[in-house]
């Protein structure tokens, strides 16, 4: 494929040959799909582009535009490079969706929402390879619901990146309206209705947490600043990467402008896998698990909740009535259980956690069933259950469709619980201190408690 760039000049308007949507870059079209054809324009025809910011112009802007008659051929195209027009820098629009070939107005689906736009960091790693497709499938958001992917890498996963845009190409998604790459936050996250924060520095042979904490916040506070600068005001930002509570905090603190409630860490995949042993245990399918809460750090020292939870309604501890199991054997086993995987086939749980994200967004974009709640690293602020203020922390979660959500106000703690979910938060408080310089705030201290607490399969 080949990018052509054709100067309008005066004309007031481009339009198409056919239904084909063109995409404008100020005065220049882009399109992978105008190699050797003819270009229709008339000054008198009426083009409809996106807004964008006094004197700028997101690349990758679709203008539709109506039949012709008149013809003008496009000059010749600039050079391509894997079907990415080069004459782009930073967020680049890959192959065919330079054009997006619509339909006729009058067939457009009339079900067809306003077109959400997903960016996603880590789009090159395995998590998202997974997630990518569940995306532009509907399977997240909807048959109904049109999508455009920004995709973000890096300088070295850059060919990886161009590979995951291929085979979004192949894949014929109907859904699928853009795909844009790139490697800079700035242009990849801008007008972003959702960011997908999934990547960050794996922990390296002896490297300590506090140096991971370190690492990974430098990478989470740009990210937070460049969502400030160029973010929808009210995206949704879900953070994968881990040490993921911590991280959502530093995005947090670093983007005043964006509403701190719209900032979540993923703990949806630890409430996933507390739901299958206590079905297992149960001998039940599993989704007859409800109300199921993880509390706290995603970390070893996160305390998956049986206590509240319910089996065909009724209290676990009514249905499972082997609390030594409960105690000593349940939380260990859901904490360890990435760990299992590895040691089984030798990867992290990538797919597993890419239907968790899924999981994740569908929670906040429908309604909760009456009774029931779903996990989520939230901000903690004004929470009636004592924990600390102004961290990211685990909590039982209701959520209208919106995209909004409050905490469930009534769940019972008992001493069991209260111990664990204070050794859960006095480990994110030293986590926060770790990373003061990162947040804004003076004489921190890195001081975190002894042992590891990184889950097995995020070393």
């Amino acid at each position: 494929m080949a990018a052509v760039a054709g100067n309008l000049g005066a004309l007031t308007a481009a339009v198409t040959n056919g239904d084909v949507l063109v995409k404008l870059d100020k005065r220049n079209v882009l399109s992978s799909a105008f190699f050797s054809r003819k270009l229709v324009a008339a000054g008198s025809t009426k083009v409809t582009v996106r807004q964008q910011r006094e004197g700028e112009m997101r690349r990758g802007v679709v203008a539709y535009v109506a039949p012709s008659t008149t013809e003008k051929t496009v000059s010749e195209p600039e050079r391509t490079a894997n079907g990415v027009a080069e004459k782009q820098t930073g967020g680049q629009c890959f192959g065919v969706f330079c054009v997006t070939y619509d339909l006729k107005e009058g067939e457009r689906p009339k079900t067809w929402k306003k077109t959400v736009r997903i960016a996603v960091s880590g789009a090159a790693g395995m998590i998202a390879n997974h997630l990518l497709f569940k995306l532009a499938s509907g399977e997240v958001f909807g048959q109904d619901q049109p999508i455009a992917l920004n995709l973000l890498g890096s300088v070295r996963s850059r060919d990886a990146l161009e590979g995951v845009a291929m085979e979004l190409e192949d894949s014929l998604f109907p859904l699928l309206r853009e795909v844009n790459i790139g490697i800079e936050a700035e242009e990849v996250f801008a007008d972003a209705d959702w960011a997908l924060l999934i990547g960050a520095k794996p922990r390296g042979p002896g490297m300590e947490r506090a140096d991971l904490l370190d690492i990974n916040g430098q990478i989470f506070a740009e990210q937070g600043k460049a969502l400030n600068k160029v973010a929808s005001p009210d995206v949704k930002v879900l953070v994968v990467g881990n040490p993921c509570n911590t991280n959502a905090l530093i995005a947090l603190k670093n983007a005043p402008r964006l509403n701190p409630r719209n900032f979540h860490a993923l703990t949806r995949l630890d409430e996933n896998r507390a739901k299958c042993q206590l079905a297992l245990k149960a001998g039940v399918f599993y989704d007859n698990v409800s109300n199921v809460t993880i509390w706290g750090n995603h970390s070893t020292t996160q305390v998956p909740d049986f206590l509240n939870a319910k089996i065909h309604g009724a209290r676990v501890m009514d249905v499972i009535q082997d609390e030594k199991w409960l105690k000593e054997e349940f939380t260990p086993r859901v904490q360890k259980r990435g760990g299992a995987l590895i040691q089984k086939w030798g990867r992290s749980s990538a797919a597993s956690t890419a239907v968790s994200i899924g999981d994740a967004i569908k929670s906040l974009i429908t309604p909760t069933p009456e009774g029931d709640w779903f996990s989520s690293g939230v901000y903690t602020s004004g929470n009636p259950y004592g924990i600390a203020e102004d961290i990211i922390y685990s909590m039982p979660c209701r959520s209208a469709g919106d995209g909004s959500w409050e905490l469930v106000t009534d769940c019972e703690i008992d001493d069991y619980l209260r111990e664990r979910i204070k050794k859960s938060e006095d480990e994110l408080l030293a986590e926060k201190n770790c990373v003061a310089h990162l947040i804004g705030q003076e004489n921190g201290y890195c001081d975190l408690p002894e042992g590891d607490t990184m889950l097995p399969g995020e070393l």
